[in-house]
């Protein structure tokens, strides 16, 4: 298993962190790999993979690049730069167009585990892989990205919220598949059996994404390292959630959409990213179910969670049925 030594003084100052880029890069593997995790990760796929498969058929370069980056075991480094601060896509994909045609070819060489095919000998890549990010980002994400982001914030609002509840270990271990607190400073971040990194000092960040496949690392030796994840399943499938229609003639369709996401506790923010309703209507609709006891306010650590309560069980069960 593949893990790193941290110190007390760096868990300290790790944080969660937004980044388009990573975004986008995921949209990438998700189009690469052509399967869906959820029927909004299908209906994205229907929409965008014809015109990405056409791109790459006509620019088999490109297609080629991409396909050794994404290698078996290891992304090629260059085209995932670790997150810094909040920086929008121009400046994040300004660093994968900057990278050096050497260090792009070292990259590639490590992800393939192999040579080199002779199509890569060349000087471009970094810019071929920047505009094949910059075409998938303007077309395929970006109408997405208001929505995806506040889906987003709220993962990390609700890991936020588990970590105040049950500390680091906690909400390690629940992150993504492989990662997990070890104990004695050492964080797990994958099951490859890859040597231990000593990174104490460093800055750490946690990088949520909505494409539901695996997540990766990345890092820039010695001062920068980041675990970039999926987020909440219940919050990664944007499609719209499934209201009885006779739940919505009783209480009205937006609050009836908001009484049946709260099979799960949720805050107002995840309420807000899962709804696309604004913060007031999500407010007033949970007052009215709150005064009529069909959910229950509860605090965990800073945050406010809503869910429902038996009577609410029992309503939206009835009306499925």
């Amino acid at each position: 298993m593949g893990w790193w030594q941290i110190n007390a003084d760096t868990l300290a100052r790790t944080r969660f962190a937004l980044s388009p880029l990573a975004e986008t890069f995921a949209a990438v593997k998700l189009l690469h790999a052509g399967t869906a995790a959820h029927p909004g990760e299908r209906a994205w796929l229907d929409a965008h993979l014809p015109a990405y498969e056409r791109r790459l058929a006509g620019d088999p370069v490109t297609a080629l690049l991409i396909r050794s980056g994404l290698g078996r075991n290891w992304i090629a480094d260059f085209l995932t730069p670790t997150p810094r601060g909040e920086a929008d896509f121009e400046e994040e994909v300004a660093r994968v167009r900057e990278t050096s045609a050497v260090d792009a070819r070292a990259h590639l060489t490590v992800s393939l585990a192999g040579p080199l095919p002779a199509a890569l000998h060349r000087d471009d890549l970094p810019e071929r892989a920047a505009d094949l990010l910059t075409h998938v980002w303007t077309e395929a994400v970006r109408p997405y990205w208001d929505r995806r982001r506040r889906v987003l914030e709220a993962d990390v609002v609700a890991r936020t919220a588990q970590l105040s509840q049950g500390g680091w270990a906690a909400a390690l271990d629940a992150l993504r598949p492989g990662t997990r607190w070890l104990g004695d400073n050492r964080l797990q971040v994958n099951l490859h059996e890859y040597p231990p990194r000593e990174i104490s000092g460093a800055e750490l960040v946690f990088v949520p994404i909505t494409p539901q496949r695996h997540g990766w690392v990345a890092w820039e030796e010695p001062d920068r390292y980041a675990v970039v994840y999926p987020c909440s399943g219940v919050l990664a499938d944007t499609g719209p959630e499934a209201v009885p229609q006779s739940l919505g003639a009783l209480l009205g369709p937006a609050r009836a959409g908001v009484l049946v996401l709260l099979d799960s506790p949720m805050s107002t923010t995840q309420l807000v990213a899962l709804t696309g309703q604004g913060l007031g209507s999500v407010g007033r609709h949970l007052k009215v179910l709150l005064d009529a006891r069909l959910v229950r306010r509860g605090r965990a650590g800073r945050s406010v969670l809503y869910s429902r309560t038996p009577a609410g069980e029992v309503l939206v069960k009835a009306q499925r049925e």
